[in-house]
């Protein structure tokens, strides 16, 4: 749940069920973050869920973009 008042125009998620993918998650989402460095991270959630055979874990990154400049 995100907090009262924590405003965001975008939400990206990352997700991964393999071993390998899972324990490679936490670096896409910093390469990602690095890759965009015009928007401000209000929140990050982090989501596991399994069945009998597969765990997924999941990271939601709520951020804020502002609006593109227009040319003058």
């Amino acid at each position: 749940m995100l907090r009262d008042g924590v405003k965001f125009n975008g939400v990206k998620i990352f997700s991964a069920t393999m071993f390998a993918d899972r324990a490679q998650l936490g670096d896409k989402v910093t390469a990602w973050i690095a890759e965009n460095p015009n928007i401000v991270l209000t929140e990050m959630i982090v989501t596991q869920s399994s069945d009998a055979s597969f765990h997924c874990i999941a990271i939601s990154v709520f951020y804020r973009q502002p609006p593109a400049q227009k040319p003058s």
